[in-house]
C-alpha cells in the first residue's frame, strides 16, 4: 500500500454546507420559477466563472444586460451568499481537525470565489486550521483541470503518488486521479473514515 503522507480537503458539501436554494426560497418562492431563474439565469456555469476569478459586478452586469427585469434576483445572489452557507458538517470537520492534532498534513483545495471564501473563514475559523489553501478565485484555475491539482502540489510540496484527496464531486476526483493522486468520493463522514482507514489512514 502507498504511504499517504499528505491529505487534502474539499470545502463546499464535505466541509460546509452550500446550497443556494436557501435564501432564494423566500426571494422567489414559487419553486417552477425558482427552478427556472437557476437553469436559465443563475447557472451553475455562471457561479463557477467567479470560482475562477471573475467578479461579482462583471457576472452581474452580463446577466443583467440579457435579463434586466430580474436585475433584484440575479443582484441577490451574492447578496445573500452567506445564507447558502448555513452550517459545517461538524462529523467531516471533525476528522479534518483530528487528521491535523494527529500530526498529519492536511491541506484544502477548493472552487470557491475569492470574496465570498475571505467570508467564509470568517463564519468558518476550523478552515484556517489546515496548513493551507488553494483558493481557484484566486488563481484563475478550476477543478477538475489538472492544472490545478499540479499547482497546489508545486505550491504546498506535496508528492502527488502519496496525496490523497477529499471531495463531492467526482469529477473533480476524476481530476485529482488524472494528476497523479489518490482521491476518494465523499458522500458522508463514516464513508470518510472508512476510505481514510483504507489507504492506511487512522482516523
Amino acid at each position: 500500500m502507498t504511504e499517504i503522507r499528505h491529505i487534502v480537503f474539499d470545502i463546499g458539501k464535505v466541509l460546509i454546507h452550500y446550497d443556494p436554494n436557501l435564501p432564494f426560497s423566500r426571494i422567489i418562492p414559487d419553486e417552477a420559477e425558482r427552478a427556472d431563474f437557476f437553469a436559465r439565469i443563475c447557472t451553475h456555469d455562471w457561479n463557477l466563472e467567479q470560482d475562477r476569478g471573475r467578479s461579482w459586478d462583471e457576472a452581474e452586469a452580463l446577466l443583467i444586460a440579457d435579463f434586466p427585469e430580474r436585475e433584484a434576483h440575479i443582484r441577490a445572489f451574492r447578496k445573500h451568499w452567506a445564507e447558502m452557507v448555513p452550517h459545517a458538517y461538524d462529523d467531516s470537520v471533525a476528522i479534518m481537525t483530528g487528521l491535523i492534532e494527529a500530526g498529519r498534513d492536511v491541506t484544502m483545495l477548493t472552487n470557491f470565489a475569492a470574496d465570498t471564501f475571505k467570508e467564509a473563514r470568517q463564519m468558518y475559523p476550523f478552515l484556517n486550521a489546515p496548513r493551507g489553501v488553494t483558493v481557484s478565485g484566486e488563481i484563475g484555475l478550476i477543478k477538475p483541470d489538472v492544472a490545478i491539482y499540479e499547482r497546489h502540489a508545486q505550491d504546498f510540496g506535496l508528492e502527488p503518488a502519496h496525496s490523497l484527496f477529499i471531495d463531492d464531486s467526482l469529477a473533480n476526483v476524476e481530476g485529482a486521479r488524472a494528476a497523479g493522486w489518490h482521491a476518494v468520493h465523499f458522500t458522508g463522514a463514516e464513508k470518510l473514515k472508512a476510505d481514510l482507514e483504507a489507504h492506511g489512514v487512522t482516523v
